[in-house]
Protein backbone atom coordinates (compact mmCIF):
# COMPACT_ATOMS: atom_id res chain seq x y z
CA UNK A 1 0.00 0.00 0.00
CA UNK A 2 1.33 3.46 -0.90
CA UNK A 3 2.21 5.56 2.18
CA UNK A 4 -0.22 8.49 2.53
CA UNK A 5 2.39 11.20 2.37
CA UNK A 6 3.22 14.04 -0.01
CA UNK A 7 4.41 13.01 -3.50
CA UNK A 8 7.77 14.68 -3.03
CA UNK A 9 8.58 12.89 0.22
CA UNK A 10 11.51 10.56 0.65
CA UNK A 11 9.12 7.72 1.55
CA UNK A 12 7.18 7.98 -1.72
CA UNK A 13 10.30 8.33 -3.82
CA UNK A 14 11.76 5.23 -2.16
CA UNK A 15 8.50 3.32 -2.65
CA UNK A 16 8.38 4.18 -6.34
CA UNK A 17 12.04 3.29 -6.80
CA UNK A 18 11.44 -0.10 -5.16
CA UNK A 19 8.30 -0.84 -7.21
CA UNK A 20 10.01 0.07 -10.48
CA UNK A 21 13.02 -2.05 -9.51
CA UNK A 22 10.78 -5.04 -8.74
CA UNK A 23 8.90 -4.63 -12.04
CA UNK A 24 12.15 -4.55 -14.01
CA UNK A 25 13.46 -7.61 -12.17
CA UNK A 26 10.25 -9.50 -13.02
CA UNK A 27 10.99 -9.06 -16.74
CA UNK A 28 13.71 -11.71 -16.62
CA UNK A 29 13.27 -14.46 -19.20
CA UNK A 30 15.01 -17.76 -19.68
CA UNK A 31 16.43 -18.01 -23.18
CA UNK A 32 15.66 -21.26 -24.96
CA UNK A 33 17.41 -21.30 -28.31
CA UNK A 34 19.95 -23.31 -30.23
CA UNK A 35 23.45 -22.29 -29.23
CA UNK A 36 26.35 -21.12 -31.37
CA UNK A 37 28.97 -23.57 -32.61
CA UNK A 38 32.04 -21.86 -34.00
CA UNK A 39 32.75 -24.57 -36.59
CA UNK A 40 29.24 -24.14 -38.04
CA UNK A 41 29.59 -20.38 -38.45
CA UNK A 42 30.98 -18.67 -41.55
CA UNK A 43 34.71 -18.03 -41.85
CA UNK A 44 34.08 -14.28 -42.00
CA UNK A 45 31.40 -12.09 -40.36
CA UNK A 46 29.75 -10.72 -43.50
CA UNK A 47 28.20 -14.02 -44.57
CA UNK A 48 27.22 -14.81 -40.99
CA UNK A 49 25.51 -11.43 -40.55
CA UNK A 50 23.67 -11.83 -43.84
CA UNK A 51 22.38 -15.21 -42.62
CA UNK A 52 21.28 -13.77 -39.27
CA UNK A 53 19.70 -10.73 -40.90
CA UNK A 54 17.78 -12.88 -43.36
CA UNK A 55 16.58 -15.02 -40.45
CA UNK A 56 15.38 -11.94 -38.56
CA UNK A 57 13.46 -10.72 -41.61
CA UNK A 58 11.88 -14.13 -42.21
CA UNK A 59 10.90 -14.32 -38.53
CA UNK A 60 8.84 -11.16 -38.97
CA UNK A 61 11.02 -8.90 -36.83
CA UNK A 62 9.81 -5.33 -37.38
CA UNK A 63 12.49 -3.24 -39.06
CA UNK A 64 15.34 -5.73 -38.62
CA UNK A 65 17.65 -3.10 -40.11
CA UNK A 66 17.25 -0.87 -37.04
CA UNK A 67 20.40 -0.51 -34.97
CA UNK A 68 21.93 1.72 -32.30
CA UNK A 69 24.99 3.75 -33.32
CA UNK A 70 27.44 4.96 -30.67
CA UNK A 71 29.90 7.76 -31.39
CA UNK A 72 32.46 9.79 -29.44
CA UNK A 73 32.76 13.59 -29.67
CA UNK A 74 36.07 15.41 -29.71
CA UNK A 75 35.81 16.03 -25.97
CA UNK A 76 35.15 12.38 -25.22
CA UNK A 77 31.36 12.66 -24.85
CA UNK A 78 29.66 9.43 -25.89
CA UNK A 79 26.31 9.56 -27.75
CA UNK A 80 24.03 6.80 -29.01
CA UNK A 81 20.93 6.85 -31.18
CA UNK A 82 18.76 4.46 -33.21
CA UNK A 83 19.15 4.46 -37.00
CA UNK A 84 18.24 2.34 -40.01
CA UNK A 85 20.86 0.48 -42.03
CA UNK A 86 20.28 1.09 -45.73
CA UNK A 87 22.93 -1.13 -47.27
CA UNK A 88 25.30 -3.90 -46.27
CA UNK A 89 28.03 -5.63 -48.23
CA UNK A 90 31.65 -6.67 -47.87
CA UNK A 91 32.68 -3.01 -47.50
CA UNK A 92 30.53 -2.48 -44.38
CA UNK A 93 27.14 -1.16 -43.31
CA UNK A 94 25.78 2.11 -44.68
CA UNK A 95 23.41 4.67 -43.19
CA UNK A 96 22.33 8.18 -44.20
CA UNK A 97 21.88 11.33 -42.14
CA UNK A 98 22.38 15.08 -41.97
CA UNK A 99 26.05 15.90 -42.41
CA UNK A 100 25.83 18.70 -39.84
CA UNK A 101 24.15 16.51 -37.25
CA UNK A 102 25.65 15.65 -33.89
CA UNK A 103 26.55 12.16 -35.10
CA UNK A 104 28.18 13.41 -38.30
CA UNK A 105 30.24 16.02 -36.47
CA UNK A 106 31.40 13.32 -34.05
CA UNK A 107 32.32 11.00 -36.91
CA UNK A 108 34.26 13.76 -38.66
CA UNK A 109 36.33 14.36 -35.51
CA UNK A 110 36.64 10.74 -34.40
CA UNK A 111 35.99 8.39 -37.33
CA UNK A 112 35.27 5.26 -35.33
CA UNK A 113 31.90 3.97 -34.14
CA UNK A 114 30.00 1.00 -32.74
CA UNK A 115 26.69 -0.36 -34.02
CA UNK A 116 24.40 -2.86 -32.29
CA UNK A 117 21.46 -4.75 -33.80
CA UNK A 118 19.08 -6.22 -31.22
CA UNK A 119 16.44 -8.80 -32.22
CA UNK A 120 14.75 -9.48 -28.89
CA UNK A 121 12.24 -12.03 -30.18
CA UNK A 122 15.15 -14.19 -31.36
CA UNK A 123 17.27 -13.51 -28.26
CA UNK A 124 20.00 -12.26 -30.57
CA UNK A 125 22.23 -9.26 -31.03
CA UNK A 126 25.11 -8.41 -33.35
CA UNK A 127 27.73 -5.82 -32.42
CA UNK A 128 29.98 -4.02 -34.91
CA UNK A 129 33.03 -1.89 -34.13
CA UNK A 130 35.21 -0.20 -36.69
CA UNK A 131 36.26 2.82 -38.67
CA UNK A 132 33.80 5.10 -40.45
CA UNK A 133 34.02 6.82 -43.82
CA UNK A 134 31.79 9.06 -45.92
CA UNK A 135 30.13 7.38 -48.87
CA UNK A 136 30.58 8.92 -52.31
CA UNK A 137 28.17 11.68 -53.33
CA UNK A 138 27.00 9.47 -56.19
CA UNK A 139 25.94 6.79 -53.68
CA UNK A 140 24.09 9.37 -51.58
CA UNK A 141 22.42 10.77 -54.71
CA UNK A 142 21.28 7.32 -55.78
CA UNK A 143 19.75 6.50 -52.41
CA UNK A 144 18.20 9.95 -51.95
CA UNK A 145 16.35 9.52 -55.24
CA UNK A 146 14.58 6.43 -53.82
CA UNK A 147 13.24 8.22 -50.73
CA UNK A 148 9.58 9.26 -50.53
CA UNK A 149 9.08 12.84 -51.68
CA UNK A 150 8.05 13.94 -48.21
CA UNK A 151 11.28 12.58 -46.75
CA UNK A 152 13.25 14.38 -49.45
CA UNK A 153 11.57 17.69 -48.58
CA UNK A 154 12.13 17.02 -44.87
CA UNK A 155 15.86 16.62 -45.51
CA UNK A 156 15.96 20.06 -47.12
CA UNK A 157 13.87 21.57 -44.33
CA UNK A 158 15.97 20.36 -41.40
CA UNK A 159 19.49 21.29 -40.42
CA UNK A 160 19.64 18.24 -38.22
CA UNK A 161 20.43 18.73 -34.52
CA UNK A 162 20.24 22.54 -34.67
CA UNK A 163 18.14 24.36 -32.05
CA UNK A 164 14.85 25.74 -33.42
CA UNK A 165 12.32 28.02 -31.75
CA UNK A 166 9.37 25.66 -32.21
CA UNK A 167 7.72 23.18 -34.57
CA UNK A 168 6.18 26.02 -36.58
CA UNK A 169 9.65 27.01 -37.83
CA UNK A 170 10.20 23.54 -39.27
CA UNK A 171 6.72 23.36 -40.77
CA UNK A 172 7.25 26.72 -42.47
CA UNK A 173 10.54 25.56 -43.98
CA UNK A 174 8.83 22.42 -45.26
CA UNK A 175 6.11 24.45 -46.97
CA UNK A 176 8.71 26.73 -48.56
CA UNK A 177 10.65 23.82 -50.06
CA UNK A 178 7.41 22.13 -51.08
CA UNK A 179 6.59 25.24 -53.12
CA UNK A 180 10.15 25.60 -54.47
CA UNK A 181 10.27 22.06 -55.86
CA UNK A 182 6.66 21.82 -56.97
CA UNK A 183 6.45 19.82 -60.19
CA UNK A 184 10.16 18.93 -60.30
CA UNK A 185 12.41 16.26 -58.79
CA UNK A 186 13.83 17.11 -55.37
CA UNK A 187 17.65 17.16 -55.48
CA UNK A 188 19.77 15.90 -52.60
CA UNK A 189 20.75 18.82 -50.34
CA UNK A 190 24.47 19.35 -49.78
CA UNK A 191 24.00 18.93 -46.02
CA UNK A 192 22.68 15.36 -46.34
CA UNK A 193 24.74 12.26 -47.10
CA UNK A 194 25.87 8.84 -46.02
CA UNK A 195 28.39 7.05 -43.84
CA UNK A 196 29.80 3.54 -43.97
CA UNK A 197 30.99 1.66 -40.90
CA UNK A 198 33.87 -0.64 -41.88
CA UNK A 199 34.10 -3.26 -39.13
CA UNK A 200 37.24 -4.72 -37.63
CA UNK A 201 35.32 -6.46 -34.82
CA UNK A 202 31.92 -8.19 -35.12
CA UNK A 203 30.33 -10.11 -32.25
CA UNK A 204 27.38 -12.50 -32.53
CA UNK A 205 25.41 -12.98 -29.30
CA UNK A 206 22.84 -15.71 -28.75
CA UNK A 207 20.81 -15.88 -25.54
CA UNK A 208 21.01 -19.16 -23.59
CA UNK A 209 19.43 -20.55 -20.40
CA UNK A 210 20.76 -19.42 -17.00
CA UNK A 211 22.27 -16.29 -18.57
CA UNK A 212 25.07 -18.55 -19.84
CA UNK A 213 24.91 -16.92 -23.25
CA UNK A 214 26.90 -17.75 -26.39
CA UNK A 215 29.22 -15.06 -27.74
CA UNK A 216 31.39 -15.51 -30.83
CA UNK A 217 33.61 -12.67 -31.96
CA UNK A 218 35.24 -12.12 -35.34
CA UNK A 219 38.36 -9.96 -35.09
CA UNK A 220 40.31 -8.66 -38.06
CA UNK A 221 44.09 -9.03 -37.91
CA UNK A 222 44.43 -6.98 -41.14
CA UNK A 223 44.90 -10.05 -43.35
CA UNK A 224 42.14 -12.39 -42.18
CA UNK A 225 39.38 -12.83 -39.61
CA UNK A 226 40.05 -14.55 -36.30
CA UNK A 227 37.01 -16.29 -34.79
CA UNK A 228 36.97 -16.69 -31.01
CA UNK A 229 34.49 -17.49 -28.24
CA UNK A 230 33.96 -15.01 -25.40
CA UNK A 231 32.77 -15.77 -21.90
CA UNK A 232 29.15 -14.60 -21.38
Amino acid sequence: MVPRVADGSVMVREYRRRVISEEVASLRRDYEAEGLVESEMAAEPYSEFERWFRGAAEAGIEQPNAFVLATVDGDGTVSARALLMKDFDRSGLTFFTGLGSTKSRALENHPRAAATFVWLDLHRQVRFQGSVERVADSVADEYFATRPRGAQLAAHSSNQSEVVADRAVLDQRFREYEAEFEGVEVPRPDHWGGWRLVPDVVEFWQGQPDRFHDRVRYRSDSTSWVKERLAP
